[in-house]
């Protein structure tokens, strides 16, 4: 496996505009992969190969295939010519937002690896898991994730802490996240002016059957109360909770307090608000109103 020597063999100066930072460390490499736990039956999709590091890794794995899907034409020239030989590694070139997410062979991809761009994190990440208001394409069993160590730490923020965000509610709703490791910038070549963090994301087998009957509310909701993040529920949801018996019934059922502040918040209670609100209010101009 190349680490230095095989990023510098492979001639191609990195571009901006597509995020390109080449993971050179190879403890982090092997960490990535470990955190996969790959076996012969799995079918991997790497994101964004670039100049293969982890890929070369994903090909001496036990992984029965390989998918990798590549934008950067010249590294999918590159990539070709390293990877020409592996008949368990195939190379799409195209997006990641919009290319099929199949393997070229015919197999089921079940899991993701991949160091991804930070600049297109939040669109990728509902690519990959789906969103409050609609599953994803292809259901994944396991997705091992490098990105920026400031998204990671909401991914696996806590209620209470100050890294608990929407975003935080949105992803531990959809799947289970667990921390693998940190990667500080020097990690890389070229070095990112931020560090980095690998996740282990496991979506959930099974949702509520009322989940995405409720996505779109809750997605209101969230933005509503998180707008106002320092501020107390009384002063941002709080004019329809005083004046709606259900409501006041399911805060009291639940323990929430008016002077709590929306990171507070646990997933699970934010989905049972929206429940609730579905069948008693209807957002309109921004404000929630009685049914």
């Amino acid at each position: 496996m190349g680490g230095d020597n095989t990023l510098n063999d492979f001639r191609h100066i990195p571009r901006k505009r597509f995020g390109q930072h080449w993971l050179k460390d190879q403890g982090v490499l092997d960490q990535i992969v470990k955190a996969a736990e790959l076996n012969p039956e799995d079918c991997v999709l790497e994101v964004g190969p670039g100049k293969g590091a982890l890929t070369e890794k994903l090909i001496e794995s036990q992984a029965r295939f390989i998918q990798a899907i590549e934008l950067d034409r010249d590294l999918v020239v590159g990539l070709k010519k390293r990877f020409s030989h592996q008949n368990k590694f195939s190379l799409r070139e195209g997006d990641i937002l919009s290319a099929p997410l199949d393997a070229e062979n015919g197999l089921t991809i079940n899991k993701v690896v991949a160091n991804i761009p930070y600049n297109i994190t939040g669109p990728l990440l509902k690519r990959l898991i789906g969103e409050l208001r609609k599953a994803p394409d292809n259901c994944f069993e396991t997705l091992v994730l490098l990105m920026q160590k400031e998204v990671a730490q909401r991914l696996l923020a806590r209620p209470g802490t100050s890294n608990f965000s929407a975003l935080s509610v949105r992803i531990q709703l959809l799947a289970k996240c667990q921390d693998v490791c940190d990667v500080p910038s020097k990690c890389f070549q070229p070095a990112p002016k931020v560090d980095s963090k690998v996740v282990m994301i496991k979506p959930f087998a099974s949702i509520d059957p009322d989940f995405y009957e409720v996505g779109n509310l809750l997605e209101k909701l969230l933005k509503h109360a998180f707008a106002g993040r320092r501020k107390k529920l009384r002063n941002t949801i709080g004019s329809f909770v005083t004046s709606n018996d259900q409501i006041k019934e399911f805060f009291a059922y639940r323990g929430i307090s008016l002077d709590q502040r929306p990171q507070e918040i646990s997933p699970s209670n934010w989905f049972g608000l929206a429940k609730a609100l579905k069948e008693t209010c209807v957002i309109e101009n921004g404000t929630f109103q009685s049914k």
